[in-house]
């Protein structure tokens, strides 16, 4: 665990899109790290020594500098927004706050979830032609709903002019999007905010292509 002298923990991997969220807010924030990878693919997640971090056997989890242990990505952010509240993630105002989280849920709760690797090991096994059937499926569905959702909201980013935790949430789920070939040509407003925000070095860095585990090949796909 970390101590008052050490950096924060974030124990994350880099293709995890929960974990990419995460990295983006600290860069964001501007709050150094310490970077523990924690593999999905061979079960590092799932190691008696990570579950006494994180019991669930998920990414990410954040140690403080005191050695509290925090997981879920939306509860990490606000606890970042909570302590560093230079560079606010949420807006002003009821009804904007509000906005900003119903993106962030809809990402979180609706779209992201049925398609993580533990769902796509489930309903697909190792068939990659049918891990991307599914995923592509229900990536779709929310990016039908999400674009509509934006089109009330958006400015240059998911909420007007300013980059907040929606944005933040945005960004993962299209890069998974791109994974499992999701067409993106009926989703033209959703394409150009992220693609305005991969133009940030804060996005840029937290990028899944740039961590230190991204495998070589990878790397030279990074932004």
């Amino acid at each position: 665990m970390a101590s008052e002298e050490s950096k924060p923990i974030l124990y994350n991997y880099f293709r995890s899109s929960a974990s990419y969220r995460v990295r983006i807010a600290l860069a964001w924030k501007g709050i150094d790290y310490e970077y523990r990878e924690i593999s999905l693919l061979t079960g590092t997640n799932e190691s008696d020594e990570y579950l006494k971090v994180n019991p669930f056997g998920k990414v990410p989890a954040f140690v403080t500098k005191d050695g509290k242990v925090l997981v879920q990505s939306e509860a990490i952010m606000d606890y970042l927004e909570e302590i560093k509240p230079e560079r606010p993630m949420l807006p002003k105002g009821a009804i904007h706050r509000a906005q900003v989280r119903a993106i962030v849920q809809a990402i979180a709760c609706d779209i992201h979830p049925l398609q993580n690797l533990a769902v796509l090991k489930h309903v697909a096994g190792d068939d990659v032609e049918k891990r991307t059937e599914w995923a592509n499926y229900w990536i779709n569905k929310g990016f039908t709903g999400l674009e509509t959702m934006l089109e009330q909201t958006a400015g240059t980013y998911c909420l007007g002019d300013h980059i907040t935790m929606a944005d933040m949430f945005l960004v993962p789920m299209v890069q998974n999007a791109h994974r499992w070939k999701v067409d993106m040509k009926p989703f033209p407003l959703i394409t150009r905010i992220n693609n305005t925000l991969l133009t940030l070095p804060e996005f840029k860095s937290a990028h899944p292509f740039n961590q230190p585990d991204c495998p070589d090949e990878l790397k030279k796909n990074a932004p």
